[in-house]
């Protein structure tokens, strides 16, 4: 009797062990989502200790100068500073505090990066994005060849977008300068050489019908690409093509506030 008691005690523990285990192994699946999260919190803390690129901060006007806006992605975020550098004491240089992306993303942020302020000049560009390739379920920068992929904003839909953006910006009485697409480098992983210049001569067409000064960024690039890219097909530039950007981008603001100025 005493030995079955002892045995029955046993597996008693024996049950409850299982028991508690699988308890366990699901409290650890229900929690994993938490788990994944708190990682991705983690890493997002981290992301958030990185210095702010200086593009990023807001600027406060100084009284006086003009108000210049430059919206584009992330070549016009690394010629930003350059072109401020450049301006200083001339003009307030600022930008929307986020990659302008396709001309999708123009429509739905623009009123927002206008904000209610006057400016005196707007200079602007979208088309690396839009000419980019995409998975049928949105997967970035891919196969430009694979049926299945598709423009992120095919050429039709790019110009009908722009047309839209042109006519907003019209509406706030800047100056404005349209800034044509940079070369697309051979190679360039989920976009096609060449279709840089298509989308520009998209955009040529509706500026000169609107009477919009075009800074042709394109035409200055395209033979010096391999001093002022990055290397093995990389669509944006060094620290030095990018310095030489912004200077070229101040040159163009420049111009077109003495214009203004002389009353032409």
């Amino acid at each position: 009797m005493r030995h079955n008691l002892c045995s029955l005690f046993i597996t008693s523990l024996f049950l409850a062990s299982l028991l508690a285990g699988s308890s366990a192994h699901q409290a650890e699946a229900d929690t994993a989502p938490q788990k994944r999260s708190t990682q991705n919190q983690a890493k997002t803390t981290k992301r958030s200790q990185r210095p702010k690129n200086p593009a990023m901060i807001p600027v406060e006007d100084i009284k006086g100068l003009p108000r210049v806006l430059l919206i584009g992605d992330s070549i016009s975020i690394g010629y930003t500073v350059p072109a401020r550098n450049a301006l200083r004491g001339k003009a307030n240089v600022h930008r929307p505090l986020t990659n302008c992306g396709p001309t999708t993303r123009g429509l739905e942020g623009l009123s927002q990066w206008l904000g209610d302020a006057d400016w005196d000049v707007i200079h602007f560009n979208w088309g690396l994005h839009d000419l980019k390739y995409l998975g049928p379920d949105g997967e970035n920068l891919t196969d430009p060849e694979d049926p299945k992929n598709h423009q992120q904003v095919p050429p039709e839909e790019y110009g009908k977008n722009l047309k839209q953006l042109v006519s907003d910006l019209k509406k706030t009485g800047a100056l404005l300068i349209w800034r044509n697409t940079t070369p697309v480098p051979a190679g360039s992983k989920g976009r096609v050489e060449g279709d840089a210049a298509a989308y520009n001569d998209i955009a040529k067409q509706i500026m000169t019908e609107h009477g919009i000064a075009i800074h042709d960024m394109y035409g200055s690039v395209k033979p010096n690409m391999e001093t002022l890219m990055l290397p093995n097909g990389n669509v944006h530039f060094t620290k030095e093509g990018s310095e030489k950007l912004g200077n070229d981008v101040a040159d163009v603001i420049m111009h077109v506030l003495q214009k203004k100025a002389a009353g032409n």
